[in-house]
């Protein structure tokens, strides 16, 4: 398994800060020089391509009613709810705008809610904001409409009202089970209330329900992150995330709250990583890549074992690459060969919309080199392989000459087994899998050129 397969030297080499590429290229490299003309015009591409080809839509709502230390979430922390009514009128407004030069009669095939804490809104809210979305949008059967869920925010009647507005996958945020970590964290939740939530879910007939973990919170121990995993392996969700926790206080003003003596030391961080690949595979978890684990029979895992893998800004999904609309504040969406992010203060987005405008602060026009790039990426941390001859025919290149410099460094993730190069192409290996940031890095010209390392989470 992961620890036995790599040596500690290893885990020191590849322990590095990286990308996560839920885009290519990154947030980071997205300037003000793309602004709300420039996305007017890809909207008005994208409505004279395929107008029957699905998109996807993504809603921010920023609120919540307390403070998680560990939170790097764009957020508005309040209790009052209040606050909720002027938003949605807003993201109903910049919808509205949107689907002007978009097009109306599209079709929606995924539709996440996200946050701060979607939940926030009340039922009658979000049944509304469904409902205009609806007005919008044609939904496509068999699609993924998903919302996060904050277990402390809704009951089992909330759950059957997010299940008739139509949504048909939950996320919960748990983090971990153990109350003292949950009370370094400013997040104490109850266990018999998220299994039981998890009951209701399944009784109601949602499709998917994803538990969210963190590793290396304060007061962490490899002791009692086993005792959370034994908790959801007896829990068996459908999917589990389990992020390593990126500890950057001089970016995220709450972590500073976090004392940094409750912060476990680095091996015991790596060693809950490499428990929690142990622990969910021996309970029969597909490891999907990054921090994705699925039950066999979870339409992620099918994807991965027959290729159909997708990844974009929520993360690994079942669904063909689509152009996403994005909503709120500081949302990021990608129309065309375009990425588009929000103004990220309540107060600019306000402004920005009764101004008669779109909320846009910056965004990036690619490159055909990018999109190059972004192609071999998707690549290798969706099917683990980049073919050559299949590459060079649909880029109108020769793949060999072009990532030359790159399958020059591949040379030492060989080495280490984390890859293996042939005439036919780039092959992640299954230890390659859990160190697939490190691969897709090779292939990213902006780190390659930067002089100075950017501020991204550690790969472990």
């Amino acid at each position: 398994m992961f620890h036995a397969a790599i040596n500690e030297d290893m885990l020191r080499r590849y322990d590095v800060a990286g990308p996560r590429y839920t885009s290519y290229p990154t947030a980071d490299r997205f300037g003000p020089d793309f602004g709300e003309t420039q996305y007017i015009n890809a909207l008005r591409s994208c409505r004279g391509g395929t107008p029957s080809a699905p998109l996807s839509l993504y809603a921010h709502i920023p609120f919540c009613e307390s403070l998680c230390y560990y939170c790097a979430c764009n957020k508005i922390v309040t209790k009052h709810h209040s606050r909720a009514r002027p938003y949605l009128d807003a993201m109903k407004l910049e919808l509205d705008r949107v689907v002007s030069h978009l097009g109306s009669a599209r079709w929606i095939s995924q539709l996440h809610l996200g946050g701060g804490t979607p939940t926030f809104l009340s039922d009658d809210e979000l049944s509304e904001w469904m409902d205009h979305v609806r007005h919008h949008f044609q939904w496509a059967p068999n699609g993924e409409y998903a919302v996060e869920v904050d277990p402390r925010t809704v009951t089992a009647e909330r759950l059957r009202a997010l299940k008739e507005m139509g949504l048909n996958r939950l996320s919960f945020g748990v983090q971990d089970f153990d109350p003292d970590v949950q009370a370094a964290v400013h997040r104490v939740q109850s266990e018999d209330k998220v299994f039981a939530l998890v009951d209701e879910a399944r009784v109601l007939g949602f499709e998917s329900i994803n538990i969210d973990l963190i590793y290396g919170l304060p007061k962490q121990t490899p002791q009692t992150f086993a005792q959370t995993l034994e908790r959801v392996k007896a829990l068996r969700p459908d999917r589990i995330a389990v992020y390593g926790y990126a500890h950057l206080p001089t970016r995220f003003k709450p972590q500073r709250r976090i004392a940094l003596a409750d912060m476990p030391p680095a091996a015991d961080k790596l060693h809950m990583l490499s428990m929690a690949l142990d622990v969910l595979g021996q309970a029969g978890y597909d490891y999907i890549g990054m921090d994705h684990f699925a039950l066999p029979n979870d339409g992620l895992a099918k994807a991965k074992r027959h290729g159909l893998l997708h990844r974009n800004f929520q993360g690994y999904t079942t669904h063909p690459d689509s152009d996403l609309i994005a909503v709120g504040v500081s949302a990021i969406g990608r129309v065309g060969a375009t990425y588009n992010q929000n103004v990220k203060t309540l107060e600019a987005y306000y402004e920005a919309l009764q101004a008669g405008h779109l909320p846009v602060e910056r965004g990036l026009s690619l490159t055909r080199d990018d999109l190059i790039r972004r192609a071999a990426i998707a690549a290798i941390m969706c099917a683990g392989e980049l073919l050559f001859q299949p590459f060079s025919e649909a880029w109108l290149i020769d793949a060999k000459s072009y990532f030359a410099p790159e399958l020059e460094h591949m040379q030492a993730l060989t080495k280490d087994g984390l890859v293996r190069v042939d005439a036919h192409g780039v092959f992640v290996t299954a230890m390659g899998w859990y160190l697939v940031r490190i691969i897709a890095m090779g292939f990213d010209r902006y780190l390659q050129q930067q002089a100075q390392p950017l501020r991204y989470s550690k790969v472990m």
